[in-house]
């Protein structure tokens, strides 16, 4: 079984910084593409950043120039760097991969989500 366990949520002050870390578990042959989404309460949930096995980021436009994505292969995990952090950034942060299993079939999976609160 496939698993995306998330650390490093927690509440900081607008302004300041966190680094959210997701490792990838269970049988993962390779990791194609992982990110991060976020969700606010009534909200949709939306794409904060992603990265492929390649190193190709992409970022939302409200994150630009803030928040830095990562990840280490080996170790099957991605990283988010969030810095100058704005009370609007208030959300349930989320985990993705899509990824190849070791039976050779394609899956996307979600981590159970971390909450990030950022006070004024």
């Amino acid at each position: 079984q496939v698993q995306l366990v998330e650390s490093g949520g927690g509440l900081v002050q607008a302004g300041g910084s966190l680094r959210l870390s997701c490792a990838g578990s269970g049988s993962i042959f390779s990791i194609v593409t992982m990110g991060w989404y976020r969700q606010a309460p009534g909200k949709q949930r939306e794409l904060v950043a992603t990265v492929t096995s390649g190193g190709s980021t992409n970022y939302a436009d409200s994150v630009k120039g803030r928040f830095a994505i990562s990840r280490d292969n080996a170790k099957k995990m991605v990283y988010l760097q969030m810095n100058s952090l704005k009370p609007e950034d208030t959300a349930v942060y989320y985990c993705n991969a899509d990824l190849l299993r070791s039976s050779g079939r394609y899956g996307t999976y979600w981590g159970q989500g971390t909450q990030v609160t950022v006070s004024s």
